[in-house]
């Protein structure tokens, strides 16, 4: 191995790229326990339904809620990009980078699905996933 070979090797993967593993990921950690991630808009209601049934101090969330709450929101992201276009928006600079990444939307319109998932756990159903995905529609 080389010295260029060394120094890539130890390279710390891009945020881009850790949203595109922990999609991957959650996709299929979903998928194998009952809940379909198909990356439509149906879906979202089953990230709703993952979250309502997993958030309890027993839940799944509970053993490693960050980076669960990273993955479903970048399953989100995705899922926007997938159904109306699209791009993430990264910084992999901003120490909050994991929770401020965004998706921008045609018409310079900017969401953030991390930070969304993170209010659906928190608040519950008033901030559910499906119906602030489906309201994109119309804006993008």
């Amino acid at each position: 191995m080389g010295i260029i070979d060394n120094l890539f090797k130890n390279k710390k993967p891009t945020l881009a790229e850790d949203i595109t593993k922990a999609c991957e990921w959650v996709v299929t950690a979903l998928n194998s326990s009952g809940y379909n991630a198909d990356h439509t808009l149906e879906s979202m209601k089953e990230i709703d339904r993952f979250i309502e049934e997993q958030s309890g101090e027993n839940g799944i969330i509970s053993r490693n809620r960050g980076q669960i709450i990273f993955a479903l929101g970048c399953y989100v992201g995705e899922t926007v990009i997938r159904l109306y276009g699209g791009e993430w928006i990264t910084d992999d600079d901003d120490p909050q980078g994991e929770i401020n990444v965004s998706v921008r939307l045609g018409g310079n319109v900017v969401i953030f699905p991390v930070q969304r998932v993170i209010k659906r756990y928190q608040n519950g159903s008033e901030d559910s996933i499906y119906p602030y995905v489906y309201t994109l529609s119309t804006k993008s």
